[in-house]
């Protein structure tokens, strides 16, 4: 059998190079395809298909790091939805994300969490402060960006750690109520620790009997307010204040009867500026735990907030019971879980465990801190609850440090006196590594496998035209008919040769069309 060498067209019998016409075309065909391909592809995946730049985030983080422990444990990648509408937003769609941060006195504070926020502002878009609660009209610390005061002084407060609140608590783990008649609220934003966060409309969360409130002063002629007529939560009802531009400061009255209920509860406020982007949503109550935020009816105003994801901070607190079990905490953490997925079925969860810490114990007149071990086994258990449960996780313990850590940031003056709590700087160092670990998986979960699609995209054409070439070349007689096309005789002439069977031709590896 006559045996043909077709690589660039020429047979055993006639060695002269035979240059066809549909081969050079096809192959012109795969060079000039490319850049279109190229182009087809950035129209399909977006422009900013590419690394969020890391290489001098940790640069302002004080204490020794290894890079390699500040990672997140996602094996489901249950965080890549959340990581989609990322992108959509660096492509420039005008849509805004939320975030709710939910935690304890870690949080409550705002530095941690409030880091995460700004440096994620200052990345993919500012969409607003978010959630602000009525801290200090409470009686309790707050975060330092925001004020909420009030000419009313007998407020009563109700919080998510009370097993039996005096008031019922909202979406911020919180409630105020008072008994008068006449109420307003001044909401500012400080010109230092606020920049950047002026807002243009405020919706306000209150119990559906509560006196209804509405701009005073300056804005009471331009604002659009909006009573909320929709009860949320079996009790809640939203007001939105529309404001005719951005604003640092708001004023809020009410003068009418007292409700039929004798007192008005408010829970909080959320504010908004009107662009793209995150929507950062800070929520933590001192002293809260798992426990406290596994209630189905505070889980249902969480969805209020619309987050995509939801970052948990908890878990030191447990670690100060005189009688910690890793499998009593592992459940809570479970049912907590359990009950998110029931509420909030389209919301990521981000789980992070707590950093070391010291417990103190007082004796002849002296205070004494010993390591807390039982931080260490709360961070084991959270890890492998995420793991159970298919949902991502920060291992803070170890991005800190680890064992002993708490002593070097102690060292350090990044922790307070309780050695329990950090101070502003060391809460914003952990919200640095918080947000570079998040990115970091960004980039190897999200941007890493996209590229390859887009490869994969760009060169689908090229490879369909290159399989037309290499069928060209493994079927002679698309050979033959091109050589009778040019006056070119073919081996049919050569009594030596044989016909070639159909089945055989397939089985070389031939592609036919």
């Amino acid at each position: 059998m006559n045996k043909h060498f077709l690589l660039i067209g020429c047979s055993k019998k006639y060695k002269k190079p035979l240059f066809c016409p549909l081969f050079l075309l096809l192959m012109a065909g795969v060079l000039i395809s490319v850049p279109f391909c190229l182009q087809a592809a950035d129209r399909l995946w977006g422009k900013y298909l590419y690394d969020i730049p890391l290489d001098t985030c940790l640069s302002e983080v004080t204490m020794p790091i290894d890079e390699t422990q500040c990672i997140l444990s996602d094996p489901s990648h249950s965080l890549v939805s959340f990581f989609e509408e990322l992108h959509r937003l660096r492509d420039g769609q005008d849509t805004v994300i939320n975030i709710v941060h939910l935690g304890d006195s870690h949080i409550q504070a705002g530095y941690y969490s409030g880091q995460v926020m700004r440096l994620l502002h200052n990345e993919f878009g500012n969409a607003g402060r978010g959630w602000i609660a009525p801290f200090r009209l409470s009686h309790v610390n707050g975060p330092s960006d925001y004020f909420i005061s009030s000419s009313v002084k007998n407020w009563e407060a109700g919080r998510a750690i009370q097993s039996t609140p005096a008031v019922p608590v909202g979406v911020g783990g919180i409630g105020i109520s008072t008994t008068a008649s006449k109420i307003d609220f001044d909401v500012t934003i400080p010109a230092v620790n606020g920049a950047g966060y002026g807002f243009n409309q405020a919706v306000l969360y209150r119990e559906r009997d509560a006196l209804p409130l509405w701009p005073g002063g300056p804005d009471n002629e331009t604002a659009a307010t909006s009573f909320g007529q929709t009860i949320h939560a079996m009790h809640v009802l939203a007001d939105t204040f529309a404001l005719a531009g951005l604003t640092h400061t708001l004023h809020l009255q009410g003068n009418g009867k007292r409700p039929a209920s004798g007192e008005s509860i408010y829970y909080g406020l959320n504010l908004t500026n009107g662009n793209a982007g995150v929507l950062y949503h800070s929520i933590g109550v001192n002293g809260s735990m798992f426990v406290n935020y596994t209630d189905p009816e505070y889980i249902c105003q969480l969805a209020l907030l619309r987050p995509s994801l939801l970052i948990v901070s908890l878990g030191t607190n447990e670690t100060f019971g005189s009688r910690f079990s890793a499998e009593e905490f592992a459940a809570q953490v479970h049912r907590f879980l359990a009950l998110v997925r029931e509420q909030l079925p389209g919301t990521a969860v981000l789980l992070t465990t707590p950093p070391e810490c010291w417990k103190a114990s007082r004796a002849n007149r002296r205070t004494t801190y010993t390591r807390n071990a039982n931080t260490e086994l709360a961070a084991h258990t959270l890890m492998a609850v995420a793991q159970e449960e298919g949902v991502a996780c920060w291992d803070l313990f170890t991005a800190t440090g680890g064992k002993n850590s708490s002593r070097q940031w102690h060292a350090n003056q990044l922790m307070g006196k309780d050695r329990v709590h950090f101070t502003r700087e060391g809460y914003e160092q952990q919200g640095t590594l918080l947000y570079y670990a998040l990115m970091r998986a960004y980039n190897d979960q999200y941007v890493e496998s996209r590229l390859t699609s887009y490869l994969q995209a760009a060169f689908i054409q090229t490879n369909i035209l290159s399989l037309l070439s290499i069928s060209y070349l493994q079927r002679p007689s698309l050979l033959f008919s091109t050589i009778r096309a040019n006056g070119r005789r073919d081996d049919s002439d050569n009594p030596d040769s044989k016909s070639v069977p159909t089945h055989q031709s397939r089985a070389a590896g031939s592609i036919l069309w």
